[in-house]
């Protein structure tokens, strides 16, 4: 007998099966793209869920307060078109992104040089992400989150995407010239210049953003490069030149604990390693379960937690 109620009904649904899918034990068994899209069914969750407040709510009776709640919602409708398709559409048509460059850094590791112009005015940092849209036929249809892996410069950025699956995997066979599309700069993973030393902390394909704030970072920066093997270091040469020309420090850290039959990220391990530790400031990248270990490591080490920074790379 109350209306709008079936509406309501599968709105509700729509938020909890949501909220089901957002669970790290759900996240991990789909495709990024799945996940991805599930997430707009939020869009029709709070759509079927409007008249339901109108027709039922007892908050609704007066005209003025219902017109104070569509203009809210009017509002945030308007902010979602303009952020997630209208910005970046200008922006496409501002800078004119296009792929300029593919380099193949291993096996399963590629870098993509995005060109453009006035890339300046973006203002990204060290750290920051942007969503890329290939406008390829084959990828039109699907952005993703991938870091800056080098200083942006006014024509011309880099990012480096490990092979996680069938997106990441056909970004190695992008043609230069293929079009793109660009959300950002997001992200507060960004350096600060307190004046401390500053140790950057890097798992696997986590040395993504730390390798363009290891070329930006003043001072006698330390670079900790944790890797299964060799054959999963990236940016080796960029790395050791870096180092060279500004006196920095980087040590590699490889083979995996089964083989060395210890954890070299312990807390006597890093203060060993970095004489001092408790007073940098410590920047760590990484898959989630080695981000984790070394932020409990640096704790244990006695490195405040306002000093830590981090970002794990899973969605």
């Amino acid at each position: 007998s109350y209306p709008d109620v079936l509406m309501v009904t599968v709105a509700g649904l729509l938020f909890v099966g949501i909220g089901l899918v957002s669970a790290r034990a759900a996240r991990r068994r789909m495709a990024y793209e799945t996940w991805y899209y599930l997430h707009f069914y939020t869009y029709l969750a709070i759509a079927l869920a409007f008249s339901h407040q109108f027709a039922d709510g007892g908050s609704f009776g007066s005209f003025k307060v219902r017109v104070a709640w569509s203009a809210f919602y009017l509002i945030v409708a308007a902010l979602v078109v303009w952020y997630r398709l209208i910005s970046p559409l200008r922006k496409a048509a501002h800078h004119q992104f296009q792929v300029v460059g593919v380099r193949r850094e291993s096996a399963d590791v590629v870098s993509i040089y995005i060109g453009g112009r006035y890339l300046d005015e973006l203002q990204a940092q060290p750290g920051q992400f942007f969503r890329w849209r290939f406008l390829s036929r084959s990828l039109w249809w699907s952005s993703h989150p991938y870091s800056l892996s080098a200083l942006p410069r006014p024509d011309v950025m880099r990012i480096t995407v490990k092979d996680h699956g069938d997106h990441s995997r056909a970004l190695g066979d992008l043609q230069l010239g293929t079009r793109v599309m660009a959300e950002g700069p997001y992200g507060a993973f960004t350096p600060e210049r307190t004046g401390r030393r500053v140790l950057l902390l890097a798992g696997g394909v986590g040395i993504t953003p730390l390798r363009a704030m290891f070329a930006m970072l003043p001072g006698p920066v330390t670079l900790i490069y944790r890797a299964s093997g060799p054959e999963d270091v990236v940016f080796a040469d960029e790395l050791d030149a870096i180092a060279r020309d500004r006196g920095a420090t980087v040590q590699y850290l490889l083979g995996s604990r089964d083989r060395l039959g210890w954890d070299p990220l312990t807390a006597g391990q890093l203060n060993h390693m970095v004489p001092g530790l408790h007073r940098h400031d410590v920047y760590v990248c990484g898959p989630a379960g080695m981000t984790s270990s070394a932020i409990a490591a640096l704790r244990a080490a006695g490195v405040p937690r306002r000093r830590i920074h981090h970002e794990s790379f899973e969605f």
